[in-house]
């Protein structure tokens, strides 16, 4: 389907919980949405997110897409533009002013299977039609109580696979929420960290250790230490005895291609972008390196998960934006399902376009209370 002009809207509101790890923080979403339109008026719809800093106003927002992007997308079929491989030369190797790249991936693809009527997970070559999710608290910043109360509903809605945020200055605090956890889940559940880098190899191997003396078997160690210490990686995959260690993150494909290379990676951890993530993908299976998919913006990642071979998790955050679409992903007994409808499932809701439609930046004082939160999660 041709791309004859686009639209975009922006929305900022309050979170319903401070999300964060051991280096940020965030309290309030900045997001936009970009739809690609076809000449009927079918849309493909990307999600343009800054997690840690405002996105301007809407109007400035649309005069950089459209004079960075635009002249790029402007009557190209979207299918072309889904497959095309291009090398970035000179100064066209670099980001855009603005976030757009994820969001143009999503969009691009929805377009595309829209246009030949299938759901993105089947166009991508899924043989399944759900993959595993854990609940990921985003949790370093909670309370105790509150800390609790957030899994233990997690495990009330049937999930079974939890990942907490480690990485505190004191090894005993990271203990101390690990028997919280088993307090809040059970004993039998599956547990995860994510250490985001604060750790040097030495003190994971210590830190895990000290983990396991506790009475706590870690699944998998998320980014433990930083994500460009490829040997250090490689070392720690073979001195922490059953935990997996889970890597990648923060590389692009390149990075992620060099991490694999490298032997960094006991499962390689991918986000929202369509394309470089089966790209990557692609590589991953050749080396038989099992990938995980980390947050994507209202999980539409799960269509990637279903589709590459040997993803068995995908990460589930609670961050609270199933008001922005008309339906949300089912999830049901832990497990995440592909969307029926054509494309990669998520319209915009007109209710968001209404009563969350904010053109301009707004002070947090002005942005009222967070969403309700409207997710239906279901456990057998």
């Amino acid at each position: 389907m041709q791309i004859v002009d686009f639209r975009i809207t922006r929305f900022q509101f309050a979170r319903d919980r401070v999300i964060g790890d051991s280096q940020v923080r965030a309290d309030d979403v900045h997001v936009a949405a970009l739809e690609l339109l076809g000449p009927d008026g079918t849309a493909g719809l990307g999600f343009v997110q800054s997690l840690f800093f405002p996105l301007p106003d809407e109007a400035e927002i649309v005069r950089t897409f459209q004079a960075e992007v635009w002249p790029g997308l402007e009557g190209q079929q979207a299918g072309s533009l889904a497959h095309r491989v291009t090398r970035p030369r000179g100064g066209t190797a670099r980001r855009l002013t603005l976030p757009f790249e994820e969001a143009l991936q999503q969009a691009v693809w929805d377009l595309f299977a829209k246009s030949l009527g299938v759901p993105l997970w089947q166009l991508l070559g899924a043989r399944k039609s759900k993959v595993r999710a854990y609940a990921s608290g985003l949790d370093f910043h909670l309370s105790d109580s509150d800390y609790q109360n957030l899994f233990a509903h997690a495990a009330g809605e049937g999930f079974t696979a939890f990942k907490i945020k480690v990485g505190h200055p004191e090894i005993d605090r990271d203990i101390h929420r690990l028997d919280l956890l088993k307090q809040a889940v059970g004993p039998k559940a599956t547990v995860m960290i994510d250490a985001n880098e604060a750790w040097s190899p030495k003190q994971t191997v210590a830190n895990l250790d000290l983990m396991r003396k506790a009475g706590h078997e870690i699944f998998w160690a998320e980014d433990p230490i930083q994500r460009h210490d490829f040997e250090g990686l490689r070392l720690l995959r073979h001195t922490v005895g059953p935990t997996l260690i889970n890597s990648g993150e923060y590389l692009d494909v390149s990075g992620k291609r060099a991490l694999i290379e490298a032997g960094g990676a006991d499962m390689l951890n991918v986000h929202g972008h369509v394309t470089d993530v089966m790209r990557i993908g692609w590589l991953a299976a050749e080396k038989a390196v099992p990938i995980t998919l980390g947050n994507s913006f209202l999980e539409i990642g799960v269509n990637m998960a279903l589709a590459l071979p040997e993803v068995e998790w995908l990460e589930y955050s609670y961050q609270n934006f199933d008001h922005l679409v008309e339906e949300s992903y089912r999830i049901e007994d832990g497990f995440i399902h592909g969307s029926e409808a054509s494309g990669h499932g998520l319209v915009l809701s007109g209710e968001a376009r209404r009563d969350w439609h904010r053109p301009r930046l707004l002070p947090r004082a002005d942005l009222g209370p967070a969403p309700a939160q409207v997710r239906l999660s279901t456990a057998g």
